[in-house]
């Protein structure tokens, strides 16, 4: 069973598991349960895709009840009208806020995209960032004898393919977890000493107008059980309040002799 989120005659959203895909796809033909089909049948209707969420990331995702109900979602998401707001564990700490504005050349699949253009010139990507904490943990990685880790907020301002995880790359503050365009020693370390197993990215929040009752609304999507274990060992609890689950209680074993700067 998948979390539904909300739910109305027009739309639903569902809090997408790390791990899942969005809809079958004959590049994992293997795959048999995506969350298009499991919410058709968990609710007893069809439902329609307004946007997509990478497999590793987890979130709110929005559907519509009908064709219509889709095709007038995705027009607010092509027109930039919904406002999307990430959350993110990063290397090293990023503790600035800014807008970074750099264009992005399309990634390419090997087989989906074997004869579209190689050629192409990048397409302009905008995302806002803010730092919001910082920890550094006594955790060897390479030559340095701490681990640091950053919190982060994110805003997307426009949609391209894997715009965060790229950008934030860019920043030389991957993602946690990014096993294409990440530091892979550090997701080791992260995996092996804190449990972070998987792409630390959340897709914490949509705010939108509904486009059939005209009224704001506004989508959160709980964060799950390893995101609240790494918010429980970083000292970081009480910083996303809005999307942290009360009812979970950890045991955190770590050092308390960790080194924390936490900005709001």
């Amino acid at each position: 069973m998948l979390e539904i989120i909300y739910q109305d005659e027009w739309l639903v959203a569902v809090n997408k598991p790390s791990g899942w895909l969005v809809h079958r796809s004959w590049l994992d033909r293997d795959e048999k349960v995506v969350v298009m089909q499991t919410v058709r049948d968990q609710i007893g209707q069809h439902v329609f895709t307004a946007h997509r969420l990478d497999r590793p990331t987890s979130g709110v995702l929005l559907m519509g009840l009908s064709s219509e109900a889709g095709r007038l979602l995705s027009q607010q998401f092509e027109q930039h009208l919904i406002q999307k707001r990430y959350h993110a564990i990063v290397r090293g700490w990023l503790m600035d806020a800014a807008t970074l504005d750099y264009p992005l050349v399309e990634e390419l699949d090997k087989i989906a995209d074997k004869f579209s253009r190689t050629d192409k010139e990048p397409q302009p990507a905008v995302t806002r960032y803010r730092g919001l904490a910082t920890v550094e943990l006594p955790v060897a990685i390479s030559k340095f004898p701490t681990t640091r880790y950053g919190l982060v907020e994110l805003d997307p301002q426009t949609g391209r393919k894997h715009q965060l995880r790229r950008h934030l790359t860019h920043l030389r503050h991957p993602i946690i977890g990014d096993s294409k365009h990440g530091d892979l020693r550090q997701n080791r370390s992260a995996a092996a000493h804190f449990g972070l197993n998987r792409l630390m990215l959340h897709a914490s929040e949509l705010s939108l107008t509904h486009p059939f009752t005209g009224e704001p609304l506004t989508l959160r999507a709980g964060l799950d059980d390893v995101w609240m274990q790494a918010l429980t060992q970083f000292g970081w609890r009480g910083l996303l309040p809005m999307n942290e689950r009360v009812e979970f209680v950890p045991d955190s074993g770590q050092d308390e002799t960790w080194q924390l700067a936490t900005r709001e």
